[in-house]
């Protein structure tokens, strides 16, 4: 057998005799192409031309709303790079948390480096970043590649997958270390006055600080001492140590704006008890990849249907913008959110989004792959939910916590507004690799490359610090970069 009829690859010939048994089915107003067969394994077919569109036959259909008096029109973007470390996995912690491939295939990350399918808050707060201004946050998407049916290009080019064996031991062993909780207090403060900026910063920081040294307490008397060591010798003297940094805070604040906020119910944290992570939620692997790659992955970083070479974004773009109807407050440490359905095809267009478009179109958005003019370039455009309940960091199915404004920007009764995270990549695809309808995203088997499955993840792990400037600079009108 030939390396270009692998076990990634079926002849183009196959293909084409197999065509015309495939079935076309009507999601969210696009036609996608399915086959019959085993949907738990993918069957590397290219996307069907169907899933293309000239962007210059999609009319303008993107219009933001018009911000009334007390907006808050800012931008905080943060440069956290394009992957150039390689960060490739196919885990999804937060939709599918302790499953290895879960995702069934591949994502590019940037922001935190320790992301897996075991992170937890523990891990990612430890962990270092790509980010250049030290979010910690993890932004994470599906790659997308070119597909030209030469394999022997793409095990050429794609880079080797590096073995996350010791980042995941370590967030399995965090998981199970006993730790502090600490109630949020940048999501609690309102708008911060200028001239206390500084002075708040500074507290922020100090009560980080104050959570990881209890923290490390906490796992150097593990399995010591009972309940009564974690109260005597660890939350009381910490409470009285946030009493005293919060009241500071309420004291900055209202020496410029003449009202002291009510910040001493925030003092108090309570003990967070291990679990067992064991490997119940873990299927085992059904061969081991060469290279110490993940299970169903070979050394080149394939995953079976979503081969091709991997194009890493030319840009990626991360900015927070803020609310056109008011302020918006604080996001909690450690909130999930998600954008997009990564399994459209089997649950259907409610939560999928509309993510396509190129460069200089971007009032043009499209459920397809786009065709874009000469010079140019593919672009995605993933614009998160930002209306939070103001309680939860997550939710059963991940999505109710946080939700889409209106189309006017308002947020429903009961949710408040917090910053809206916008990831644009950019990609440098060959125009004529666009008309070829050579290009694809990564997705689940049974999605056979559907565009309209595209997807991103965040998870937010800022200091407070870092989430205070980012309200400020948003609520305030400004143009920020980090």
């Amino acid at each position: 057998m030939s390396r270009t009829q692998g076990r990634h690859r079926i002849s183009r010939r196959t293909k084409i005799a197999t065509g015309g048994l495939a079935l076309a089915i009507a999601v969210g107003g696009i036609v996608v192409a399915t086959t019959t067969g085993n949907t738990g394994q993918a069957s590397a077919d290219e996307v069907d031309p169907a899933l293309f569109v000239d962007i210059l036959t999609v009319q303008p259909n993107q219009f933001d709303p018009r911000p009334v008096y007390g907006a808050s029109t800012g931008t905080f973007t943060v440069d956290c790079g394009r992957n150039e470390n390689g960060h490739f996995n196919p885990d999804n912690f937060i939709a599918q948390p302790g499953v290895k491939n879960g995702a069934q295939h591949l994502h590019d990350y940037v922001g935190n480096l320790s992301t897996n399918a075991d992170s937890n808050n523990k891990s990612l707060a430890k962990a270092g970043t790509t980010c250049r201004n030290g979010d910690k946050s993890a932004y994470f998407w599906p790659v997308v590649r070119i597909d030209t049916g030469e394999e022997e290009k793409a095990a050429e080019e794609n880079p080797p997958a590096k073995a996350p064996d010791a980042e995941r031991a370590q967030a399995v062993q965090e998981a199970k270390t006993d730790q502090v909780a600490c109630p949020d207090v940048a999501s609690k403060l309102a708008d911060v006055p200028d001239q206390a900026m500084d002075e708040v910063d500074g507290n922020l920081d100090q009560l980080d600080t104050q959570t990881d040294d209890a923290n490390q307490q906490v796992a150097a008397k593990q399995g010591q001492g009972g309940a009564d060591f974690m109260r005597n010798s660890i939350l009381t003297p910490l409470k009285d140590r946030r009493a005293a940094i919060l009241e500071r805070i309420a004291n900055a604040i209202a020496r410029f704006r003449h009202q002291k906020p009510d910040l001493g119910g925030l003092a108090p944290c309570a003990p967070k008890p291990g679990k067992d992570t064991g490997t119940g939620t873990t299927p085992p692997p059904s061969s081991t990849a060469p290279g110490g790659a993940l299970p169903g992955q070979d050394e080149n970083n394939e995953l079976p249907g979503n081969d091709g070479v991997i194009q890493r974004p030319q840009k990626a773009q991360i900015t927070f913008r803020g609310s056109p109807v008011g302020k918006v407050v604080a996001m909690p440490k450690f909130l999930r959110v998600l954008y997009g359905d990564a399994k459209v095809s089997t649950n259907g267009p409610a939560n999928a989004r509309a993510s396509w478009t190129c460069t200089g179109f971007e009032n043009r958005v499209t459920q397809l792959y786009p065709i874009c003019p000469p010079n140019s370039k593919v672009k995605r455009i993933h614009t998160f939910p930002s209306c939070w309940d103001g309680q939860n960091t997550d939710s059963t199915n991940h999505r109710t916590h946080i939700v889409f404004p209106d189309q006017n920007g308002r947020c429903a009764n009961g949710f408040k507004a917090v910053p809206q995270l916008q990831i644009s990549l950019t990609y440098d695809i060959p125009h004529d690799i666009q008309v070829k309808k050579q290009y694809k995203v990564d997705g689940f088997p049974q999605e056979h490359h559907n565009p309209f499955s595209d997807h991103d993840d965040f998870a937010n792990v800022m200091s407070q610090r870092i989430m205070n400037n980012l309200v400020n600079c948003v609520n305030r009108g400004k143009t920020c970069r980090a």
